[in-house]
């Protein structure tokens, strides 16, 4: 279009002075030929640049910016190990998951692992979200219509989503789609591996039977993980084996702790003054083992989920 609107001016100077006679008629319509022709290339460009730009920030538009989001929470922790399919029994089971956003609330989890795989049924919340895709909102964007995951709604209503799992206690990186605001928020899962049974991960816990411990006291290192992360245990702590079975003497970092729960057995303290103490049984080393503590340092009793890992290669 710009070559043959140039032709067209040229043509016109062309004919302006061939005709002397009539120059000055000439060379104001030709100055008005000129001015219109190259107000048209201009708009032209203008415009075409206008409908990048619109584009562009039309494409900007389908994410959420930082400003529209909520400060993610760190659910990766620095020491955890990544437990991929082949480290895992085959069988389906109900797993723990972390979001790294409050907006993004996985109520409930049903994992299942097969021929070397993993995938998982996440329960939401809510029902805010119509879809979902393993990658960033930046991805999501240009991806087709068959990589989205959609929802599906369960007997209760309440909406679900299909996800492959690659690893568990690994940050899975995914986004949602809002239906009321029309893009896609970024999001962070972890399938807490913790959450399964003990003798669902293979090499992952290791018994007094196995590490050969003999009837006796023992000491032995011990970290605690889980809650608000300002609590901790007295480390290393004492161990007691009898005819294979192993027990801790577990000393909190405070003294507000009535009861802890270990296998779904509830383990009053055995202390009265002092930093509270307690005697739980210990099921393996060298895994993180679930347990409950219920502190009373709060306006009123509360519950907190916590992990005991003992260290096999401490044991004194």
């Amino acid at each position: 279009m710009k070559k043959l609107s140039i032709c067209v001016v040229c043509m016109m100077l062309v004919m302006s002075m061939s005709s002397c006679g009539e120059k000055n008629s000439q060379e104001t319509t030709t100055t008005t030929v000129i001015t219109e022709v190259t107000s048209d290339i201009s708009r032209k460009d203008t415009k075409d640049s206008t409908t990048e730009e619109s584009n562009e920030a039309s494409e900007n538009d389908k994410v959420a910016s930082g400003d529209e989001t909520i400060a993610p929470q760190d659910i990766v922790s620095e020491n955890m190990t990544p437990v991929t399919a082949d480290m895992v029994k085959e069988g389906e089971y109900d797993i723990n998951v972390d979001s790294s956003s409050s907006m993004f609330k996985v109520t409930a989890c049903h994992l299942t692992v097969l021929n070397g795989k993993m995938t998982a049924v996440i329960t939401m919340s809510g029902t805010a979200y119509e879809k979902m895709f393993m990658g960033t909102g930046n991805e999501a964007v240009s991806a087709s219509e068959e990589q989205y995951i959609k929802y599906q709604e369960d007997a209760e209503g309440k909406y679900t989503f299909q996800l492959p799992v690659s690893a568990l206690d690994s940050g899975i990186t995914c986004c949602a789609y809002s239906k009321n605001k029309e893009k896609w928020y970024d999001r962070v899962l972890v399938f807490r591996a913790d959450s399964l049974p003990l003798d669902a991960i293979s090499g992952m816990i290791s018994t007094a039977e196995q590490l050969k411990l003999e009837d006796g006291v023992y000491s032995v290192e011990v970290a605690l993980e889980g809650g608000s992360g300002k609590a901790s245990v007295q480390s290393p702590t004492e161990i007691k084996v009898t005819d294979g079975l192993v027990t801790a003497t577990i000393i909190f970092s405070s003294k507000n702790y009535d009861y802890m729960i270990v296998d779904g057995t509830k383990y009053e303290r055995i202390n009265e003054e002092g930093n509270s103490t307690f005697e739980i049984p210990v099921a393996g080393f060298d895994c993180k083992l679930p347990v409950i503590a219920d502190t009373t340092a709060m306006s009123q009793p509360y519950e907190i989920e916590y992990t005991l890992r003992f260290d096999s290669k401490t044991i004194q």
